[in-house]
């Protein structure tokens, strides 16, 4: 009897022994979730190296880089929607003084033929161009109205458009005080939001699920219906190809960066309130762990290639304003000046810093006036646009 009890005490000891680090001894078992996270996410943030960024190897060619990074994104998007002919059609024109605002149709991919919104100056072309990338917000009876103003047939749009950018954008539409001062601008909404509605807040999850469940992703299909509207604008008569940025707040900064990396069309972007590292975001009590808004910006498996900074980088040399609020509670500070550094290291490595600007306001998650008077006038000395 007593050899059997201390062969059972020499067991228990060998499997406390064996027990992950952090369980205490009494136990089997580790916990499971906290606060939305796995127990043990914190191994998984160790585990993140990012083992494609520009600055993870000693590259030898950063054009390889590019091309073999922006690969990779591709391949995470998931297979592209099939295209189709634009076939665009104006359905309404509208004079606004010094430019012509136009609701047009056309074909984004063969899958949905949607509403856009376009800005035309009336001055000689060719003109420099802005797609303008809308924000989420937990928003959706409005997606190009938040930065073009809508018309006055939809007075509960137009409403609820005045009402967003006064609380986020200064009480201004960004693109047409930009088609006053020359731009050609363009919007189309993201799948979910104003005339390509119906899901709402609570339906985000379920659509993306969806999504994945026929072999695409949500975030995915953003990203490459924003690939067509960028080829759409850059080959309109009335613009300049050379001349065409991109801008947006929030996740419309997210798709700006990311639209910058991966299309040539796009020759330079205003980023806003949206770039930070994502171990600074992958914690507790983190709007990136909450779900839902989060499906719009993630691509399988892309976390174990790049960060975020790493897949802007891919813009690299390419001019770009990036934009943070010091009272962004969306993106903690420590996170976005590291993503900016690790950024400043790519496009200094390649010679090209004075075509990175990063810029901290003392703002909350917001595209305020002064902020957006910087912008413009940064965009300006870029495009030169006749007014």
């Amino acid at each position: 009897m007593k050899t059997i009890k201390s062969f059972a005490l020499r067991v228990v000891v060998l499997l406390a022994s064996a027990l992950p680090a952090f369980a205490a001894p009494e136990t089997f078992q580790s916990p499971g979730v906290v606060k939305n996270l796995p127990a043990f996410h914190a191994r998984l943030a160790e585990r993140m190296e990012y083992p494609l960024s520009w600055l993870h190897h000693d590259h030898s060619d950063f054009d390889s880089w590019r091309q073999q990074a922006r690969a990779q994104v591709m391949k995470c998007l998931l297979p592209p929607p099939p295209v189709a002919p634009f076939a665009p059609v104006v359905v309404a024109e509208q004079d606004r003084g010094s430019y012509v605002a136009r609701k047009v149709v056309f074909n984004v991919t063969r899958d949905s033929r949607v509403l856009a919104y376009l800005l035309v100056p009336k001055s000689a072309g060719p003109h420099p161009a802005v797609l303008l990338l809308h924000d989420h917000g937990a928003k959706f009876d409005i997606g190009k109205e938040k930065v073009i103003q809508p018309w006055a047939d939809n007075s509960a749009k137009l409403e609820s458009a005045g009402k967003w950018v006064e609380n986020c954008y200064g009480r201004r539409f960004i693109g047409d005080e930009l088609a006053k001062r020359g731009y050609v601008c363009f919007a189309t909404d993201m799948l979910n939001w104003s005339d390509r509605g119906g899901g709402g807040f609570d339906g985000q999850e379920k659509l993306a699920a969806n999504l994945l469940q026929f072999g695409t992703s949500f975030a995915g299909l953003i990203a490459h219906e924003d690939l067509r509207a960028a080829e759409f604008l850059a080959t309109q008569p009335e613009v300049d190809p050379k001349r065409v940025g991109a801008m947006g707040l929030s996740v419309g900064g997210f798709r700006t960066w990311q639209l910058a990396a991966l299309s040539d069309r796009i020759a330079a972007g205003v980023s806003v309130c949206w770039m930070a590292t994502g171990k600074g975001l992958l914690v507790p009590g983190n709007n990136q762990t909450t779900g839902q808004s989060a499906f719009t910006m993630i691509h399988p498996g892309l976390a174990n290639f790049l960060d975020y900074p790493d897949v802007a980088s891919i813009a690299c040399p390419k001019p770009m304003l990036f934009i943070g609020g010091r009272r962004d509670g969306l993106f903690p500070l420590p996170s976005i000046e590291e993503a900016f550094a690790k950024m400043r290291r790519v496009w200094e490595s390649q010679k090209a810093g004075a075509q990175l600007e990063t810029r901290l306001y003392d703002a909350p998650h917001e595209f305020n006036a002064p902020m957006q008077d910087e912008a413009f006038a940064w965009l300006d000395a870029r495009f030169q646009p006749k007014q």
